[in-house]
């Protein structure tokens, strides 16, 4: 009996010395968790009949330091959660090693080569949560987009000289108060420019009002737009919202601008300009990718925009335990594990997304070593444990 118990120890101690060697060697890759080999007696009735591998468990609880690396794919998970991907046989793998990159059909894969899973882009480029695809990147440039909308907000100075609006001219300062250029995109995203000048009104000093006048590149326009604020310096409404028709442009469209001045006040300080923002574009080829810390990838383009291609999901389980290793760093979803929730990071009990950094290791190298230290021993006892027992059995028979 004494043979079997030790055989029994020799063979569970084999399987936690590989388990340990596993962890060490795997103590610099990428997201890998470490295991730990649990033992459990062997009873024949009532008689001890020694020790068996119950189970061998990774510990997801602990997650690994996390190292910033500068590269716009690389993703580190702090928290709960795992990296949805797909094979090639279309089967879901969820990991920890946040290594990724785009392949040659710009599809987001893995240093493995599974693609990232993630909630998907529509055609004009807004995220579909929940529709959850590969994820991919559109390196097609986009092309030019007209300006249309203009939102400015500024305060124009209570205490600047009233003029004459009658005697603006653009070549003469003194018959303006205050003036600002904007950058504007035509149909073929060329740059234009969009100067507003500000007249204060000497013949609506009263109402606190003033005029605007406009020039596109340069040239006057006809269009004038009337501003008139209350004794607390608040912009009376409804003169928001201007329209801008720049007239014939070569070659392109003509512009139409819709100009908001919502938040313009007139405060006795300086002319001073808070908002100026307006949308279109000139052409743009792609230049990068970048991910934001909620999952949202995006496009950066040489025009200075920037386009969603997608939203990384993360994905946990009750009972982590049950999933099925296929590799060092992947799982398979199992009847134990239970079924995946999923989500963008930050949600739920989801954890938090770090861009440019990759989750390392758990395995505590010094544990390991002395870890293995305690299986070698455990070894050698049940080792000398046989060789008593045949001492013991060998002296037997040479008293029969």
């Amino acid at each position: 009996m004494s043979f079997e118990i030790a055989l029994t120890g020799l063979e569970a101690t084999n399987t936690q010395l590989d388990t340990i060697s596993n962890n060490i060697a795997n103590v610099s890759t990428t997201g890998f968790k470490e295991s730990r080999t649990e033992f459990a007696a062997i009873y024949n009735g009532i008689q001890p009949g020694g020790v068996e591998v119950a189970s061998i468990s990774q510990n997801f609880e602990k997650n690994g330091n996390i190292v910033g690396t500068g590269r716009s794919l690389d993703l580190a998970i702090n928290g709960n959660g795992f990296f949805q991907t797909k094979d090639t046989q279309n089967q879901t793998i969820y990991t920890r090693s946040g290594i990724f990159n785009t392949d040659r059909d710009n599809f987001i894969v893995s240093n493995t080569g599974l693609r990232l899973q993630g909630f998907t882009v529509d055609a004009t480029n807004n995220v579909q949560q929940g529709t959850v695809g590969d994820l991919r990147v559109n390196t097609a440039a986009i092309g030019a987009t007209a300006t249309t909308t203009f939102d400015f907000s500024a305060n124009l100075n209570a205490n600047d000289t009233a003029l004459d609006p009658l005697n603006f001219d653009p070549l003469d300062s003194n018959t303006y108060n205050s003036t600002y250029t904007t950058q504007v995109f035509d149909s073929l995203g060329n740059a234009r420019t969009l100067t507003q000048y500000f007249i204060k009104d000497i013949n609506a000093v009263a109402t606190n009002g003033w005029q605007v006048n406009y020039a596109f590149d340069q040239t006057p326009l006809a269009t004038v737009e009337t501003l008139n604020f209350d004794t607390n310096g608040v912009l009376i409404p409804p003169a928001t919202n201007t329209v801008l028709t720049s007239g014939p442009i070569v070659g392109a469209n003509p512009l139409s601008i819709t100009v908001n001045y919502t938040g313009m006040t007139q405060f006795g300080s300086d002319f001073g300009v808070s908002q100026n923002t307006s949308n279109g574009n000139t052409s743009g080829d792609l230049s990068g990718l970048r991910v934001e810390d909620n999952g949202l990838v995006f496009a950066n383009y040489t025009n200075g925009q920037s386009i969603a291609q997608g939203q990384v999901i993360l994905a946990n389980f009750a009972n982590p335990q049950g999933l099925l290793p296929v590799n060092k760093t992947g799982w398979i979803q199992t009847f134990a594990s239970g079924n995946p929730i999923t989500g963008a990071p930050g949600t739920g009990i989801l954890g938090e997304l770090t861009p440019g950094a990759l989750e390392g290791s758990n395995v505590d190298l010094t544990g390991e070593l002395v870890n293995l230290i305690t299986a070698q021993r455990n070894y050698q006892a049940n080792a000398k444990t046989i060789s008593t027992s045949d001492q013991l059995t060998q002296a037997l028979f040479n008293a029969v």
